[in-house]
């Protein structure tokens, strides 16, 4: 006991009483109680905390135990590779697309998923829904972790500070929340000054947040302070959803007006005013420099003087009820190509981590896999018995996860 504090062993000596008493060990109970020193059954007055504390412990430590034995497994496989050299697959990396049938189907929400993410260095998958919650999951045993509750409606957007610290999240309550990911993800700032839902929210920085709202304006947010340092508007109707460059250079963003902006963000000035779509603009993405061969090689341009052209920010696709996702080029916002091929609405874009490739999901029930260098769909996967919300692709393994208004998020090999 010596390695405990006396608060911590107060806390563990209520927890032991809590057990016992509520277990049925009352005689026990009263033994304890009396040669613990606490305060007598009607005296006591003992905090909701300590309720079911020791079981909750207890099944933590044994998911944890689990993990590391995962862990120690996969490590011995990775220092087996070093001695040996890697097991090389029998397809390049960059052409390994989803493949039907999902490693695993994960349920627990009870209304439709609005977001998967993965977080940038753990095996760990983020799940968002309409039921007000965020979900955690471990998507390489399909495990499910724990629920962040605090939203007290529809949770719109979530997104991972880039070195995976900080979780934030958006709904339709108003507000945006930051969870502490080191702290078993508790809800440490809430963010005030949207007056309509809250769609969506991108991490420029680790401590600079934006987000867009149907109010139809942009903020960004200090983190530090948690203070609104900048309003932007340009959009006549409601932002959908923002994306940021790779050098979090540009932000862009797309409306319900059928445009989509792209903004510089040290100055807050609109560089680009994207029209062409017919109808909603649901998302926007900025394609990755890793993009930019096959991009060039689709729109029959020449490849840069060296150390022009280069800069991230140069192309954005954007994705739109009219079932049509567009490529534009920043510069001259003219449209470069268009991607058909889907039924219904496209709802969520998302690229190959090699550039080859981009992946869309739609209302149509599929997710689709774009060539880059064609144009062509390279593959279209049946994803879900209903509207297919989000797509997400891990960068840490070949894995890719899709959630759906059927409730559930699958996880899909790529091989």
């Amino acid at each position: 006991m010596a390695a405990l504090t006396s608060k911590q062993l107060e806390e563990l000596n209520r927890a032991v009483h809590d057990f016992l008493a509520n277990n049925g060990y009352n005689d026990a109970a009263t033994a304890f109680a009396r040669e613990a020193d606490l305060p007598a059954a009607d005296d006591d007055a003992t905090p909701q905390k300590y309720t079911a504390i020791l079981e909750k412990k207890w099944t933590s430590v044994v998911r944890l135990q689990r993990k590391i034995l995962d862990l120690e497994s996969k490590l011995a496989q990775m220092q087996a590779e070093v001695n040996n050299g890697p097991i090389r697959p029998n397809k390049s990396s960059a052409d390994v697309l989803p493949r039907a049938p999902a490693r695993h189907e994960l349920a627990g929400h009870r209304s439709p998923i609005t977001t998967v993410i993965f977080h940038p260095a753990y095996p760990v998958l983020a799940s968002a829904s309409e039921d007000a919650t965020i979900k955690l999951w471990d998507y390489e045993s399909g495990e499910f972790e724990q629920t962040l509750k605090g939203h007290t409606k529809s949770v719109t957007n979530i997104a991972f500070e880039p070195k995976g610290a900080l979780l934030a999240s958006c709904s339709s309550d108003l507000t945006i929340k930051l969870w502490d990911v080191a702290n078993d993800y508790k809800n440490t700032k809430t963010l005030f000054g949207h007056d309509h839902t809250v769609s969506s929210v991108v991490f420029l920085s680790n401590q600079l947040l934006a987000s867009a709202s149907r109010d139809k304006s942009i903020k960004l947010w200090d983190l530090t302070n948690g203070y609104c340092i900048k309003t932007w508007t340009g959009h006549d109707d409601w932002v959908r959803q923002l994306a940021v460059s790779e050098d979090a250079k540009y932000l862009a963003s797309c409306s319900n007006d059928q445009s989509a902006l792209i903004w510089e963000v040290s100055t807050g000035e609109i560089k680009a005013d994207l029209r062409g779509h017919e109808h909603v603009i649901e998302c926007v993405a900025f394609v990755p420099v890793a993009a930019y061969p096959f991009i060039r090689e689709l729109v029959g341009a020449k490849k840069p003087v060296t150390g022009a052209g280069d800069a991230p920010g140069q192309y954005v696709v954007t994705g739109c009820r009219d079932k049509e996702i567009k490529l534009w080029d920043h510069a001259t916002s003219q449209c470069l190509h268009t991607f058909r091929g889907h039924d219904n609405w496209v709802r969520s874009l998302v690229f190959h981590p090699s550039g080859k490739f981009l992946l869309s999901a739609s209302d149509d029930k599929t997710v689709r896999c774009w060539d880059l260098k064609t144009g062509r769909c390279a593959k279209s996967l049946d994803a879900h018995g209903h509207f297919v919300q989000t797509v997400a692709w891990s960068n840490v393994s070949p894995v890719v996860a899709t959630g759906s208004v059927d409730l559930t998020v699958k996880v899909w090999d790529c091989k």
